[in-house]
């Protein structure tokens, strides 16, 4: 069944509200191409590297975080596993890892259908998202790439939080 509904153009570019609010925040970033930007956040852990892309045909404006796995071909399966444990956690977004690429990726996407243009709360809402979600999952895929643990076992190990005072 298809849908012949008119799609109005957009007054802003939703990438340029984004490289707006790049700009308003001193990031370092880099535009390009029209339909895409990609930002450098720094976070506690690790500086990340957050890129938007304007999906024109489906209206969405797609964040992605990705990171880079270069450890032993056999922990690919345990990686996998820890994903889909984590997964199951998230209430927005999702994590992803692209063999080909060998890129562990945080993807969350903003609809936009009919027009509606992203405001730069929304913006910053997303990069917050995938920021948040990397720097909280980003030790369990440490543990399971370099210290050999098991997905479970990664993932308690890097949500344990200590309580008082030494």
């Amino acid at each position: 069944m298809s849908l012949n509904v008119a799609q109005p153009r957009k007054p802003v570019h939703p990438v340029d509200i984004v490289e707006q609010l790049a700009a308003l925040n001193d990031w370092i970033f880099d535009r390009s191409a029209l339909d895409e930007i990609s930002i450098s956040v720094d976070g506690r852990l690790s500086q990340y590297d957050v890129t938007f892309t304007w999906l024109e045909d489906i209206e969405a404006l797609h964040v992605s975080t990705a990171f880079e796995f270069k450890g032993p071909e056999a922990r690919r399966a345990e990686l996998r596993e820890l994903i889909s444990i984590i997964n199951e956690q998230l209430w927005v977004g999702h994590f992803d890892y692209w063999l080909k690429d060998n890129v562990i990726m945080f993807r969350h996407s903003l609809l936009l259908a009919g027009g509606s243009e992203p405001s730069g709360q929304q913006c910053e809402a997303l990069i917050k998202v995938a920021t948040e979600a990397c720097e909280r999952y980003f030790q369990a895929f440490q543990y399971v790439v370099w210290a050999g643990k098991s997905a479970r076992d990664s993932l308690d190990l890097a949500m344990f939080e200590t309580a008082g005072n030494a």
